[in-house]
């Protein structure tokens, strides 16, 4: 399998579908791994992920969420207060202007309720597209692509996408993937890159994705020949 063949959209959309027949096998249950139980929760904890796990987000949010229960909470937050809480996700104080510009906002707009459609989200301080993806796919249940770090690395790899910006990639994988796979998929390559296609060391003799991975195939190549 080499990445420089030409591939037509129709090829591309096959191999994607095998993928994602992959992806479930190995990850029946994908999903967000931060704990909310709201769509403002799930908005607050997508904003403090930016440049930190969801583990250290997760040991945050229960005492932020019994704090601040309301986007008017959030509005009205004392900056200093805030700014402690969410201290651990890293830089606390631009996150913490974003989320009180992000309860003002909704209070004012949308009468302190979390908007479902993209134009709406994307309106909102703290929130774009990545953002605005998760609380659409992971909480309303629409068609949404999400685009992190894990998934812009695996389209690149999976040659699924050729683009380096994340708005591109979002609109390459949307093409190639069919609307009922958008969610889950974007959940289950940030697993998979989690857990076996990481950045600095991918273990791609255990990769249920091999056969349809350019880049692994590359890569075990290169190192059989450099043996």
């Amino acid at each position: 399998m080499s990445r420089g063949r030409a591939e037509t959209p129709a090829a591309r959309a096959a191999r994607a579908a095998r993928i994602v027949a992959t992806l479930r096998r190995a990850y029946p249950e994908a999903e967000t791994a931060l704990s909310h139980g709201s769509a403002l929760e799930l908005l607050v904890a997508t904003i403090l992920s930016a440049q930190c796990t969801d583990e250290r987000v997760n040991k945050v949010t229960p005492e932020l969420f019994r704090r601040y229960p309301t986007a008017r909470d959030y509005a009205t937050a004392n900056p200093e207060e805030l700014e402690a809480l969410i201290r651990p996700t890293g830089f606390y104080r631009n996150k913490a202007k974003a989320i009180r510009g992000l309860g003002a906002a909704l209070v004012e707009r949308h009468g302190g309720e979390v908007p479902d459609s993209m134009e709406a989200l994307v309106e909102l301080p703290g929130v774009g597209r990545k953002t605005a993806n998760v609380v659409l796919g992971t909480w309303f249940g629409r068609p949404a692509v999400t685009v992190d770090t894990h998934v812009k690395r695996l389209a690149g790899r999976l040659d699924l996408s050729r683009e380096s910006d994340p708005d591109r990639i979002e609109q390459d994988l949307r093409a190639a993937l069919i609307r009922e796979d958008w969610t889950f998929a974007s959940h289950a390559l940030i697993w998979h890159g989690r857990r076996i296609c990481t950045a600095r060391k991918p273990d791609c003799l255990r990769c249920p994705l091999l056969q349809e991975c350019p880049w692994g195939h590359s890569s075990l190549a290169s190192k059989d020949a450099d043996r």
